[in-house]
């Protein structure tokens, strides 16, 4: 039998379509010196060929055999980072406020708040969130599912983005969200509408264009918006 992806092992088959790669979860791309010790040391003793960070600001480890996967993730002890399923994939952060003299809002806390909430959900199918500090949008917004921009009056929320064969860049469903909490509330908002939207297999972008954004924009906000 062909081999293919492991979703629940978040192994996906590679190009030899023998060999695996693997991804362990790194929260906004933040790593300690001890995880990455630990990944290099399991690269060093399995002879994991290769190890590349990825545009969703994980590590990936390539070129693991079947067997090994398993005992890999032992002794790597962390999640997987959701890297394929039906699921929150990703969600992007910039440095923010924190590091980045550019940034007009704090990404590194919402982005970990919104991670710790959505992060690998399952969905009806796959989403990417973006979280950028300032319109620069760093973490890729306009190209996310659900994408959060630091403007100077708060935060600007935008739905509907994704990239592939067919890209669509996002929405603007509100502007100036002055505070986290506030952010937080619409963000589950929009995630409960796609949840129960019916027969809601496309990507929240495509429903969006079905829809209009502002029949969207009323059925997730309200009349008050």
């Amino acid at each position: 039998m062909p081999k293919k992806d492991i979703v629940e092992k978040g192994a996906i088959l590679q190009r030899d379509r023998e060999t695996y790669a693997i991804a362990p979860h790194t929260p906004g791309g933040f790593v300690d010196t001890a995880t990455l010790r630990r990944i290099c040391d399991v690269a060093d003793k399995y002879q994991i060929p290769a190890i590349k960070l990825t545009s969703a600001q994980r590590i990936a480890l390539l070129g693991i055999r079947e067997e090994e996967i398993d005992a890999i993730w032992a002794e790597l002890d962390q999640r997987h980072g959701a890297p394929i399923g039906l699921c929150v994939r990703s969600v992007k952060i910039c440095p923010g406020t924190e590091f980045c003299k550019r940034a007009v809002q704090d990404s590194v806390s919402l982005g970990l708040k919104v991670d710790a909430l959505y992060h690998s959900m399952p969905l009806p199918n796959k989403a990417k969130f973006g979280i950028s500090g300032c319109l620069l949008s760093c973490s890729e917004t306009h190209t996310k599912d659900i994408g959060m921009a630091g403007t100077a009056k708060g935060w600007r929320i935008m739905v509907g983005g994704n990239g592939g064969p067919k890209p669509r860049l996002a929405d603007i469903l509100i502007d100036n969200v002055p505070d986290e909490e506030t952010v937080l509330e619409i963000v589950a908002k929009v995630v409960d509408f796609y949840k129960n939207y019916p027969n809601n297999e496309l990507r929240l972008g495509r429903i969006i264009d079905a829809m209009g954004i502002e029949a969207f924009r009323t059925a997730v906000l309200g009349d008050g918006k």
